[in-house]
């Protein structure tokens, strides 16, 4: 019966040891068992643009300046015009260019809507503030009242969309240009008196 208990005792025990046996972790500590995870996470990119800004402002008040016996003439400047190009020479088509055009309204009286005086009146000469490292960038050409400023410029006023800056070819040169305008308003020296009013548009246009 001593051989019995014993051999009993030892298969228990034998039991208990293979549980044990099974359930220890330290295969899980064996540096050979590790995988390795990797990811190449790039970073984000997002697309360059052209884009155009206005300085803050509050209007422009044209101040009467130069009025002779020929005509009352009123001046101001433009507030500071910005293109931005934030594009890669890559993603711009070849032979796109840029411009910017501006147009103005008729001046309205705000005491009697029946007074005006037409945009043809109003002149400006643009003036390129920034550098243009290539030349590429480049300010309008003055345009004059229609009544004269005796420049020579032609006059037809801001009637039309005329020419505030552009560049020949988008690529040649990238960044920020910067530019703004002197701008004339001459009349008859009989012209009504009273507060007018005008709208000054400024568009960009991107063309191939």
């Amino acid at each position: 019966m001593r051989i019995n208990r014993t051999a009993l005792a030892a298969s228990v025990l034998g039991f208990a040891l293979a549980g044990v046996g099974v359930a220890t972790p330290a295969l899980a500590d064996d540096p050979g068992s590790g995988i390795d995870v990797s990811v190449n996470i790039e970073p984000t990119t997002t697309p360059g643009q052209l884009s155009m800004t206005v300085a803050d402002n509050n209007g422009v008040s044209l101040q009467e300046n130069g009025s002779d016996a020929a005509a009352r003439q009123f001046t101001g400047t433009l507030p500071t015009v910005t293109v931005t190009d934030t594009r890669t020479p890559e993603e711009i088509p070849a032979g796109e260019y840029w411009a910017v055009v501006g147009q103005a309204s008729q001046f309205v009286a705000s005491d009697d809507p029946a007074k005006t005086i037409g945009p043809e009146y109003l002149g400006w000469k643009p003036r390129l503030l920034s550098d243009s490292s290539t030349g590429a960038v480049s300010a309008g050409e003055p345009v004059s009242s229609v009544v004269s400023d005796g420049t020579g410029a032609p006059n037809v006023g801001l009637e039309g969309q005329e020419l505030l800056v552009s560049t020949a070819n988008s690529a040649d040169e990238i960044g920020t240009s910067q530019v703004n305008a002197d701008l004339a308003l001459r009349t008859s020296v009989d012209v009504a008196a009273g507060e007018y009013h005008s709208t000054l548009t400024l568009s960009l246009f991107n063309q191939s």
